[in-house]
């Protein structure tokens, strides 16, 4: 990991424990990724960026865990599962899904094959 990623951090390093696993599985599953640091976001990327992870509250602070970190990615569907927080469609056919982590054990193979499938629809455009 990059002192930039650990960097983003910096307010909360106790999401780097939600991040180290997301990242390990990320770059395992899509092994052309690359991973770009921004002011509110890290984002995945192959030919696009198809994950992103963030620090953004999808739901109220009540409902949200002691820790967290927000996984966002792009599919040419809207995904119907009680797990995503937040949906939009910033343009036909791309839809943008949010979903908050707050335990390792969220991400699991269901959160990977959505996050591949993304990838693959970023490698497409």
């Amino acid at each position: 990991m990059t002192d930039e990623e650990k960097l983003f951090f910096a307010g909360c390093p106790e999401a780097l424990a939600l991040y180290e696993p997301f990242r390990a599985r990320v770059l395992a599953a899509v092994p052309d990724a690359y991973i770009r640091v921004q002011k509110t976001q890290i984002t995945f990327a192959n030919r696009h960026g198809f994950a992103f992870v963030s620090r953004l509250a999808v739901r109220r602070k009540a409902e949200r865990p002691p820790v967290w970190i927000t996984v966002s990615f792009g599919l040419r569907r809207r995904l119907p599962s009680p797990r995503i927080d937040g949906t939009v469609e910033p343009y036909p056919e791309r839809w943008t899904h949010h979903v908050m982590i707050g335990d390792p054990s969220e991400i699991d193979g269901e959160l990977m094959d959505w996050i591949e499938e993304a990838a693959a629809f970023a490698a497409m455009k």
